[in-house]
């Protein structure tokens, strides 16, 4: 047996090693951003194991839910893994859950972006529990987290409950030595029992489910190894105490230190934010005139603690939107105990705006999109490829498959008055296509919708560091499996004008987008789709298999700019001096697409 030995890891690394070592079987997740690495961080660990796993990168979060849910039907320990706004994806399979329960062990891992950093919303998963009526623990560092993992699948077990765990973006990406121990081995064939009473629960059930829900819920706020943890003052602030959860704790802890406040008042850590204990409600109602209550995002423990002396988000006391960085958690509490105020640091200076990879097929189809239709209508998508905004070819980003929704919705808007409809062009990456897209173009298809559809299919899940997508045949951890072509779900959808084009060959994707441009016009028009496929410049293998060019700039070049402010190359900028362009050969990945962007035919091929 594995020996425990101390390791420097990561949040997401240490919370798959709480998951493997606690006996989970059956891990399923959609990749997002602070939650992504997770159950990458499981497949490099499965070889510890000696019983079977099955670990899926699902093709949505609901998908994720429900794999993770009938598989805890069966008595296995399961993990449902997202982001915060994949948990409104998954939210009609979580919100039912809550009533009808499970048997295995079942914990949902959402991870939260408090600031947001890379996420449509701030929202806290904490205060959506509450709605759900669904247990939720907030760890406040890497470690804690992997050491909730295991109690939080008894917790699961003992009152047959999904339960959440919430971990951070400064939790998930933080690095902490933690114990890694051996992997459990639970050796329990799966049984699953029907009973249509509580899996296929009718209106008639549900008051009773409910109230075996409510009474559940009691128990678990009462439930002693979760109740808030309090490190006594000295009784030189009497009556006053700190409450805090999740990474705000931490910070706070750092910062009592260093104000040498340690130990001079009572500080109550909130392992579970909801539901709060009764009696520790009451305690602190009966214990303290003021109350500081610190937590990300939301008042989910001040509103439900109400105490009439409480200082928190409720009350102004703390910032309502954003992290609660150290320097604030220093102001605020600075406040609240009457302290001299910290000084106030220098605001970050924001460095040069994100932009597409050098080479990215994704900007010569944005490029070619917005010289196409310069009047046009763009709506996009969450992906790498909302960077096209800076090309002025995406115009909407709302959440993930909204785009071809909402393409819809503008040609009906436009199409109500009468007169001319601007081109609408949607773009929607391939990963995404497959996670909220298809419903989404079944629908355009069968309310007419004339607009064009470009599935940007650079074969990978980009964004969040390369996760394999259904067409390519492969599945989590390199496992071989069914390829799901996209072409034939086109098809399927209703779709009669399918073009695949590889958008380096910029004349001939322009010509595609003319010729779905005249077809959506036509008197059989409907929605158009044109596949723009070319690989991520950041897959290995599609490095290996490239041929690069190498281009320069020659003497006819104008100095115009619009190979740097138009097409927004990074391997490409201005020489200020000579008034030129210049080409960075170090960053250029020679694809050859700006040779055809240039109006002067300034950049060309260097012969060898």
């Amino acid at each position: 047996m594995k020996q425990p030995e101390i390791q420097l890891v990561m949040g997401n690394e240490a919370i798959a090693g709480g998951l493997l070592e606690a006996g989970c079987q059956v891990v399923a997740a959609y990749p997002g951003t602070p939650s992504t690495e997770i159950l990458q961080a499981v497949i490099n660990q499965r070889d510890e194991s000696d019983v079977p796993l099955h670990i899926e990168w699902s093709v949505n979060e609901k998908v994720a839910f429900e794999v993770a849910l009938a598989a805890s039907y069966t008595g296995k320990r399961s993990a449902a893994i997202m982001k915060q706004v994949g948990l409104n994806v998954a939210a009609d399979p979580f919100m039912r859950t809550a009533y009808l329960g499970v048997v295995g062990g079942m914990v949902t891992i959402v991870a939260d972006d408090p600031g947001p950093h890379s996420s449509q919303t701030e929202q806290d998963t904490r205060l959506f529990c509450m709605q759900a009526r669904v247990p939720v623990l907030d760890p406040s560092s890497p470690a804690e987290a992997k050491a909730m993992v295991e109690p939080a699948f008894a917790l699961s077990e003992k009152y047959q409950r999904n339960i959440v765990l919430r971990p951070t973006t400064r939790i998930c990406h933080s690095r902490q030595s933690v114990t890694v121990g051996a992997v459990r081995t639970i050796h329990a064939p799966s049984t699953f029992t029907p009973d249509p009473g509580r899996w296929c629960a009718t209106p008639a059930f549900l008051p009773g489910l409910h109230t075996g829900l409510n009474n559940d819920l009691a128990a678990i706020a009462d439930e002693p190894d979760w109740q808030p943890r309090l490190t006594s003052g000295d009784g030189s602030r009497p009556r006053q105490a700190l409450v805090a959860s999740g990474i705000v704790y931490a910070h706070l802890l750092d910062l009592l230190d260093e104000l040498d406040l340690a130990g001079t008042i009572d500080l109550y850590q909130v392992l579970m934010p909801y539901p709060l204990a009764p009696t520790f409600i009451e305690k602190l109602r009966d214990g303290y005139d003021r109350v500081l209550v610190l937590e990300e995002t939301y008042p989910v423990i001040e509103l439900q603690l109400a105490h009439p002396g409480g200082a928190g988000k409720q009350s102004g006391a703390v910032p309502r939107v954003g992290e609660l960085t150290p320097d604030l958690v220093h102001a605020v509490l600075a406040d609240f105990l009457d302290l001299a105020q910290p000084a106030q640091s220098v605001p970050a200076q924001r460095g040069q705006r994100p932009s597409l990879c050098p080479g990215c097929p994704h900007r010569a189809a944005f490029y070619a999109i917005k010289q196409t239709f310069p009047e046009g209508i763009f709506p996009s998508d969450i992906g790498c490829y909302t960077l096209g905004m800076n090309l002025g070819a995406v115009h909407t980003v709302h959440c993930m498959g909204a785009c071809i929704s909402q393409g819809a919705g503008f040609y009906h808007a436009y199409h109500l008055d009468g007169g001319e409809v601007p081109t609408i062009v949607v773009t929607i990456g391939d990963s995404t296509f497959f996670h909220a897209g298809i419903p989404a173009l079944i629908n355009a298809v069968l309310q007419q919708a004339r607009i064009i559809v470009v599935i940007l299919d650079n074969g990978t899940t980009a964004m969040t560091g390369g996760q394999p997508v259904p067409h390519l045949g492969v599945a989590a951890g390199g496992r071989p499996t069914k390829a799901i072509a996209i072409e034939p779900l086109v098809r399927a959808a209703g779709v009669e004008h399918l073009e695949v084009c590889d958008p380096y060959d910029m004349s001939a994707f322009t010509r595609a987008l003319k010729q779905a441009d005249r077809y959506i016009r036509s008197d059989d028009g409907s929605v158009a789709v044109v596949i723009s496929r070319r690989p991520c410049v950041m897959d290995p293998v599609a490095k290996k298999a490239r041929r690069p060019v190498t281009v320069i700039v020659n003497e006819e070049c104008l100095g115009c700019g619009i190979c740097v402010s138009e097409f927004e190359c990074p391997a490409v900028s201005l020489n200020e001096e000579l008034g030129v362009a210049v080409i960075d050969q170090d960053r250029c990945i020679g694809c050859g697409v700006c040779i055809d962007v240039c109006p002067a035919q300034a950049i060309e091929i260097k012969e060898q």
